[in-house]
């Protein structure tokens, strides 16, 4: 009993030792209280973001999920590579295709008007093609073709052919 008393009687004149530690026992109880409410509101949003995550999902579900983007990667994966196949067909194709025009209308003879001759003049990339020449006349419309190799001819051609050569070649 005497030790009970003891401990009573250091309590009795250390009174406001003891209420300062009871005050620091409950500031601490009631610090971490409010971290753990801090904690509890984070579980719940990441809860949250998770329950999003998975879109009421399953995990079987989410690797479906997974898997369709991966099989549509795939598909884009080939689309493109056979997009890339095609585009180099085509810039291959093209350099053959007519790609210059130049063309001059005129009166081949005088007596004619309306001017329904022409020269008409194709190339292609590399300026091979040819010109068309038609001239108009009363008795009939004759017509002429001369070739073009490089952006040249071997055959004289008329100031109109010419006119319809360089309206080609300029041609961009």
């Amino acid at each position: 009993m005497s030790y009970l008393t003891d401990i009573v009687n250091v309590l009795e004149n250390n009174m406001e030792f003891v209420l300062i530690g009871v005050a620091a026992a409950a500031l601490i109880l009631f610090i971490l209280l409010i971290i753990t409410i801090v904690n509890l509101v984070q579980i719940k949003k990441l809860k949250k973001k998770y329950d999003k995550f998975m879109n009421g999902s399953d995990a079987q579900t989410l690797e479906e999920t997974i898997e369709n983007h991966l099989n549509e990667i795939n598909g884009l994966i080939l689309s493109n590579a056979s997009n890339e196949k095609n585009i180099e067909k085509l810039t291959n194709q093209i350099q053959f295709a007519f790609q210059k025009v130049g063309l001059v209308k005129y009166d081949a003879f005088q007596e004619m008007g309306g001017k329904l001759s022409f020269s008409l003049c194709l190339l292609n990339e590399k300026e091979d093609g040819f010109i068309i020449n038609a001239m108009h006349s009363r008795e009939g419309c004759y017509t002429y073709i001369k070739e073009i190799i490089a952006g040249n001819c071997v055959i004289i051609l008329s100031d109109e052919e010419k006119e319809a050569l360089d309206m080609a070649k300029a041609y961009k």
